[in-house]
């Protein structure tokens, strides 16, 4: 039977991706995206075991160390900063004991601020009115094929703004918190607006910075990205993030950028 997850539980801190982890450059590594949404939740995890102090996730950052084969990874979290009004988490993800990937996420303290908030509020047009668009036309893979993309205009090269969705959850049968279920999408990204077939030319991320300025709510996540090339190997994917109410946080991609093998 088919799953209807990305990831399985196997242990308190160990997951086996299912094939809708399955990436966009190599069908037998995880796409980045949603083992992005699994270290949200095992960083939730690690915090929901004391009391709740009210603190907010306001950044996560992660650098990707190697190759994310399509097996099963470990998370450890491990509270780097304590802090009664700012903390700082640290996770590592290994695959057969091999760390992958680690990530750093800063909490603030929360406090009602609706008095002086501003900046844009600038609203995308709503997914429900958007149609469909096959993105697995242009990468490969499990994740890919899992996901529901809405482009508010037509994808162009360097820029795109659409909407995503998916209908699987991030781990069988476990609760998983609105926000993690909101990243678990936003590394796709850098594959919305490619300004080169990657069949010719290939330029993975090894990284993805998320600043928020508000929690995420519903179930899309909104993109809107432009990617651009430098003239020595070398990218950036920029996406101003929303939600349903308009702009949360904004994220950053690095880039490594060459000629397809073969090409």
């Amino acid at each position: 039977m088919t799953p209807d997850s990305y990831y399985e539980l196997i242990d308190d801190h160990r997951y086996k991706p299912t094939i809708h982890a399955g990436g966009a450059w190599s069908t037998d590594e995880q796409h980045f995206s949603p083992l992005g949404g699994l270290v949200a939740h095992a960083i939730d995890r690690h915090r929901a075991a004391r009391p709740d102090d009210g603190l907010v996730l306001s950044r996560i950052s992660y650098d990707i160390l190697g190759r994310l084969a399509l097996d099963e990874c470990e998370i450890e979290v491990e509270t780097v900063r304590p802090g009664r009004t700012i903390e700082l988490l640290e996770a590592v993800v290994r695959i057969a004991d091999r760390p992958v990937v680690r990530a750093r996420a800063w909490f603030l303290s929360g406090h009602d601020t609706s008095a002086v908030a501003g900046g844009s509020d600038d609203r995308l047009t709503s997914p429900e009115s958007l149609a469909s668009w096959p993105m697995s036309e242009v990468w490969p893979g499990g994740y890919i094929a899992s996901l529901d993309v809405r482009p508010v205009t037509p994808p162009r090269p360097g820029r795109a703004t659409v909407w995503l969705s998916t209908p699987l959850d991030l781990v069988a049968g476990v609760p998983v918190s609105p926000l993690a279920s909101y990243l678990a999408l936003v590394d796709t990204a850098n594959g919305i607006a490619v300004r080169q077939p990657p069949t010719a030319w290939i330029f993975p991320n090894v990284d993805l910075t998320v600043h928020l300025h508000r929690r995420p709510r519903g179930a899309w996540t909104g993109l809107d990205t432009t990617v651009t090339f430098g003239p020595s190997g070398q990218g950036l994917t920029s996406t101003v993030l929303h939600d349903v109410d308009g702009p949360v946080g904004h994220a950053q991609q690095i880039l490594t950028v060459r000629p397809a093998s073969g090409a």
